[in-house]
């Protein structure tokens, strides 16, 4: 086990350096000036050029990427260009939503996916098998950012259940219980508009997953040797079934995390989604890098945490390493 979580840090290290090289390299060739943007379009060519100097956009690129690179190992993310805050409490204010979001739309498609994803397995090819994966091949082709609309103009709209848009921010004065579920209740409609696509894809995989190890010759076995369908479902089949789950389950957490950004906007949240494309339509290149690799970075230790426990539920993955 030793072995093989020090090849998975070192391959952790290695993508995360890769990464940032291509984020930073992405945005310095993108066209622009975030001087020219910030000073405007009519500013004096003289102004201009001492803001650059003021913001060290002056300096060569591989300068300004060890700076950035050493800021981020001791955890400064700099200065905004535009807000003038650090960097650092503008995504943490921001993540203060978006990760609640994700993590929501998460638990939701995991329910979703599992509990539709087995319950069509145990009935193959009979009418709720056939009926479920029709409906969850509908889920697949509907882009959650015209579900989140529908949604809006349902629950919002029509039945006015829940705002259609914007957050107010988790207020406990209260009590803890009544604006923790006022913060919660904001988000219940951008999670499901995120999970559905999501929950479709993942419990078509749990089906074939849960099929495939039903037909191995130790499940054939164990209701030989007298359990129930039940039984040998629960107790034999889903721990074997769930291996290759997990891991689409972790890349789709990934995919929710960036997926947030689109249905963000949407909802008018101010999370990190928006917080990027401000940045990007403000020229605040040092928000954009950060939030950028931020979202990189997630989905590589996100990545990295799923190999680590298909190993703990496969022992055999770790012998491979050896």
């Amino acid at each position: 086990m030793s072995y093989f979580l020090f090849k998975r840090v070192l391959t952790l290290i290695a993508t995360l350096a890769a990464t940032s090289v291509i984020v930073f390299s992405v945005l310095e060739i993108l066209p622009g000036n975030a001087a020219q943007v910030l000073m405007g379009p009519d500013a004096d060519p003289s102004a201009v050029h001492a803001k650059a100097l003021e913001l060290g956009l002056d300096q060569p690129a591989m300068q300004r990427y060890f700076q950035w690179l050493g800021g981020l190992v001791r955890g400064d993310m700099g200065q905004s260009y535009v807000y003038g805050s650090p960097v650092s409490e503008l995504i943490a204010e921001r993540l203060a939503l978006t990760v609640p979001l994700a993590l929501m739309a998460m638990l939701l498609t995991t329910v979703l996916a599992l509990v539709v994803g087995i319950y069509a397995a145990a009935n193959h090819n009979r009418a709720g098998d056939v009926g479920l994966m029709t409906v969850a091949q509908i889920g697949i082709a509907i882009p959650n950012f015209w579900f989140a609309i529908l949604l809006i103009l349902l629950f919002s709209v029509k039945l006015q259940w829940f705002s259609a848009g914007g957050f107010d921010g988790w207020y406990f004065e209260d009590g803890f219980w009544p604006g923790l579920w006022e913060g919660l209740k904001a988000l219940i409609l951008p999670a499901i508009a995120l999970a559905v696509v999501q929950a479709a894809i993942l419990a078509r995989f749990c089906r074939s997953a849960v099929l495939e190890v039903l037909r191995e010759d130790f499940v054939r076995t164990a209701r030989a040797k007298g359990l129930s369908h039940r039984a040998t479902l629960w107790g034999h089949v889903l721990r074997n079934a769930l291996i290759p789950v997990i891991t689409v389950m972790g890349m789709q957490f990934s995919e929710l995390l960036a997926g947030t950004i689109v249905v963000e906007s949407v909802f008018y949240l101010p999370g990190l989604g928006r917080l990027i494309f401000q940045s990007i339509a403000n020229r605040d290149l040092i928000v954009v890098r950060n939030c950028v690799m931020l979202l990189a970075a997630m989905v590589v230790v996100v990545n990295f945490f799923v190999d680590l426990l298909y190993a703990r539920i496969d022992p055999r993955v770790r012998g491979q390493e050896i």
